[in-house]
């Protein structure tokens, strides 16, 4: 379960790289997650999820958006974002996507993830500390992108997160069928990443048997 070297893609913005963690044996479908807009692919809750989503047989690829790359310290617009991670996705779907895909990544990359999954035909969608708004800004409310989530959807909210507590995220998310995990910690989901990944497992051990079969 250890990783390969990272595999560097072409975007329109610039080099992207992704990040392979794969189970030793069969694969039972694939995490491609992103990272925010104020770190990478090295943060406590995708970490965690790189080692625990291969222990439960789902090969994780970790993809650094071009601009983390190019070692920008500020993210482009979110169309941007969009077009980068599409690039990815295009480029490494025949080889390293098997099984269904579940599309995420935390905070911004969240964003990204439930923005893009219906075009990307995504088989579920895991938000990580979701930005529901900006700090002290509940009017600046960002609940539409996840409405557009077609498929199951779980986002993993940390319980004092200033941009957006669980029940926060429960009440945006009425009229939705989406999932709520509430787990220790604020935005950064570093204090109990054990509890991300068990959430993110246990879901993904209930997407339905069709979501689920290779």
């Amino acid at each position: 379960m250890s990783p390969g070297v990272p595999r560097e893609v072409a975007t329109p913005l610039g080099p992207a790289r992704v990040h392979r963690h794969a189970p030793d044996g069969a694969v039972a479908g694939t995490l491609v997650l992103g990272h925010g807009a104020g770190g990478g692919v090295d943060s406590a809750d995708l970490s965690a999820l790189a080692a625990a989503g291969p222990a439960a047989g789902w090969a994780v690829l970790l993809v650094e958006q071009p601009w983390r790359v190019a070692g920008r310290r500020i993210a482009p617009a979110p169309a941007r974002l969009d077009e980068g991670w599409t690039a990815v996705l295009d480029a490494v779907r025949s080889d390293w996507i098997t099984g269904p895909l579940v599309l995420g990544g935390r905070s911004a990359g969240a964003r990204v993830a439930c923005r893009t999954a219906t075009a990307q035909g995504a088989a579920g969608v895991l938000a990580l500390a979701f930005p529901l708004h900006p700090p002290g800004r509940p009017e600046k409310s960002r609940a539409a992108e996840l409405h557009l989530v077609e498929a199951p959807l779980l986002v993993v909210q940390g319980q004092t997160d200033a941009f957006g507590g669980p029940a926060e995220v429960r009440a945006a998310l009425t009229g939705h069928a989406g999932a709520v995990a509430a787990v220790p910690g604020d935005h950064a989901l570093k204090k109990d990443p054990a509890a991300v990944a068990d959430a993110t497992v246990s879901w993904l051990g209930r997407l339905p048997e069709g979501v689920r079969a290779t």
